[in-house]
């Protein structure tokens, strides 16, 4: 599967931004997907997880109750909606996929990062 993200930006502190991660194939469905992030000199961090049929979700404790992670199985895409946005949320955000379950730890296919830049 070939992932195609979305949907950054420069905001400020309290914003909102929607991410989009459009993915190529026909067994998107078969497919766990995930967010991660990666700030400058920081490892990669998982951030949201959705799991196959898009009925559990998981994220990192830093952004529970501001993210929200979705899939459309129409359209082949996930979203990361990101509410109240905090500088510390700046970062390179990528979306992933893998046949095994939702959650952190590794992923199969990624996408290109998208920036997201979040001023104070």
């Amino acid at each position: 599967v070939q992932l195609q993200a979305s949907g950054g930006g420069l905001v400020q502190a309290g914003d909102s931004l929607r991410l989009s991660c459009a993915a190529s194939g026909r067994t998107f469905s078969s497919y766990a997907l995930g967010w991660f992030r990666q700030a400058p000199g920081q490892e990669r961090e998982f951030v949201a997880g959705i799991s196959r049929g898009g009925t559990t979700t998981m994220y990192v404790d830093s952004v529970k109750g501001r993210f929200a992670i979705s899939r459309d199985g129409v359209q082949n895409t996930v979203h990361l909606q990101m509410n109240s946005l905090k500088p510390e949320d700046t970062a390179v955000y990528y979306c992933a996929a893998r046949r095994s379950g939702v959650g952190a730890g590794e992923y199969d296919y990624w996408g290109q990062g998208t920036q997201v830049t979040v001023s104070s």
